[in-house]
């Protein structure tokens, strides 16, 4: 195994705009970490810094044992070992898919060449395209071809550049799964960066979440969707739903009722934030705590339909998700409860 990647207190600034903030991250033997935040946070930077593409300013970069960037330190980038997927896919032009894969591989004579990029072209379900042009490729196929040129020199690290962004949403499921199975067979520790976090929670073994230079959470992806540090990563994974309360007498007061305060302190103000899948139809689950409702739109998602809803009495609105067919229509009153346990709690100012 190749010993993993690891960024140690990296900080960055391009001419008087910090971009990068302290931050520490590793990727282990065999795992697959997505870094992931909006466009602007840093992550692209910080992709590039493990690449060599960037100068590293302040803190450490290892490839397994060996440092590569650091005070005094710069390995460039074609010896660290490291294998680049950039966003766009950067195939030369003037090559075959075959020529493509093989470009870079000067170690090894013609035959050792052929014979390795013929296996990649068979784990990337293309060895029928060995001796294409990637002008008449599809961008999934473009994608894979990228993919096995970053494999054949049998990196120490796989870094991918937000490699889906630019595919079809038809094509980016099925792209994203044979990827994964890929990387997985072949072991190496992956640092993809992502805008897209349904894409983070599908891929990665970690996901990083990063805001402003700064990671604000990492953790393995059920935990970050279920146990958000801050409404920054809640409202990243969806949550439109939002209530604003202060602490009395250790109680919140929703429109849906008293709840706990938790550990906020008497009279905080405190942010209520919850998924659009925790609102139902009082007929759910009985009528307890339900409150009056009136529907102001109703939109088809694909199996499921986001309904937009007024609470009667306190004006606030809603969204609902439900599956396709609940048969509700704009201006149709109905009454709504809240799954409590969905609600997340954060100080208002966070």
């Amino acid at each position: 195994m190749t010993g993993g990647l690891h960024l140690a207190d990296i900080h960055h600034r391009f001419g008087d705009r910090q971009v990068i903030s302290g931050l520490s991250l590793d990727v282990d033997d065999g795992e697959i970490v997505c870094l992931l935040g909006p466009s602007g946070c840093g992550k692209t930077t910080t992709l590039r810094l493990a690449a060599g593409l960037e100068e590293l300013q302040s803190g450490s970069i290892s490839v397994g044992a060996q440092q590569v960037a650091g005070k005094g330190i710069f390995v460039p980038p074609e010896t660290r070992r490291i294998g680049l997927v950039p966003q766009d896919y950067a195939l030369f032009p003037h090559l075959t898919v075959q020529g493509n894969i093989m470009f870079g591989l000067n170690s090894l004579n013609r035959r050792e060449r052929e014979e390795r990029a013929a296996t990649l072209l068979r784990q990337v379900g293309l060895a029928h395209l060995a001796g294409a042009y990637p002008h008449t490729l599809s961008g999934g196929e473009q994608q894979r071809v990228a993919l096995a040129r970053a494999l054949a020199p049998e990196p120490r690290v796989m870094l991918m550049d937000e490699p889906f962004s630019g595919l079809d949403v038809t094509t980016r499921g099925a792209v994203r799964r044979t990827t994964r199975k890929i990387l997985r067979a072949r072991g190496v520790p992956t640092l993809i960066v992502t805008h897209d976090p349904g894409e983070a929670l599908e891929l990665a073994d970690r996901i990083a979440v990063m805001r402003d230079g700064v990671i604000v959470q990492a953790g393995p992806p059920a935990d970050i969707y279920q146990e958000p540090a801050d409404s920054y990563v809640m409202e990243l994974f969806g949550a439109p739903n939002r209530f604003s309360a202060t602490v009395a007498a250790g109680k919140l007061d929703t429109p849906f009722g008293l709840i706990p305060a938790g550990s906020f302190d008497e009279g905080t103000a405190v942010n209520i934030l919850f998924r659009a899948d925790a609102v139902r139809l009082a007929g759910d689950d009985g009528d307890g705590g339900a409150v009056s409702a009136k529907v102001s739109s109703v939109r088809l998602r694909g199996a499921t339909e986001r309904a937009e809803l007024a609470l009667e009495k306190t004006g606030e609105r809603l969204v609902m998700d439900r599956l396709h067919g609940s048969g509700l229509k704009k201006g149709d009153m109905v009454r709504l409860t809240v799954d409590l346990t969905a609600f997340h709690l954060f100080l208002a100012a966070d």
